[in-house]
């Protein structure tokens, strides 16, 4: 994903801006696959966090069922732990995505991303169809919504409302300190006054 400031980061930290069940929570963001060790050097920073949101900047795309595994395990570990966990799946990792058991999980907040370019181009008469793979395959049949209809004013995040997130710098455990005392010099941040 082509996002300016994010070029090289793993993890950033902001608001959940989209209008999901973590709608204004704190949220570590997290870029890509990293190991449970990875991320809670991030939850040790002086943030507070209810929420992470795996597969950050389009980042969600596992290749084998090693793959898959491992990123069911780091979320379930993060689900334990009493946090609300999204993660975005690109639509071609749906099917595969259901064989795990995450779903399951009342905290756990999956997002479809189902990409539509030109969207205010179709017009007033198209609909968008939640079909199966094939006839009768997995579901008991089809859903279809007009477009319009899944567009309303308060359902929708501009991309400016993507502005606010803090990136963090890729740090070894051995500069930590360092870089919290560079960032946050007077022990006061953005974090501990909202």
């Amino acid at each position: 994903m082509n996002r300016a400031g994010h070029a090289d980061a793993k993890f950033f930290f902001g608001h959940e801006v989209e209008r999901t069940p973590a709608f204004l929570k704190h949220t570590l963001f997290v870029i890509g696959y990293h190991t449970q060790e990875e991320i809670d050097q991030q939850l040790d920073l002086p943030r507070p966090v209810e929420h992470i949101f795996f597969g950050a900047n389009d980042s969600y795309r596992p290749t084998t069922s090693a793959d898959y595994t491992a990123w069911e395990s780091v979320i379930q570990t993060y689900l334990d732990r009493g946090f609300w966990c999204s993660l975005d799946i690109p639509f071609e990792y749906v099917e595969e995505f259901n064989d795990g058991g995450l779903c399951e999980r009342d905290r756990f907040i999956p997002i479809i991303k189902v990409a539509i370019p030109y969207i205010k181009l179709w017009n007033y008469n198209t609909c968008v169809k939640i079909d199966d793979r094939d006839f009768a395959a997995t579901n008991p049949g089809v859903w279809v919504h007009e477009l319009r209809d899944l567009m309303p004013r308060d359902r929708f995040t501009g991309w400016s409302d993507y502005s606010e997130d803090e990136v963090i710098p890729v740090t070894s455990k051995v500069d930590r300190a360092e870089v919290l005392d560079s960032q946050y010099p007077d022990g006061d941040d953005y974090w501990r006054t909202t």
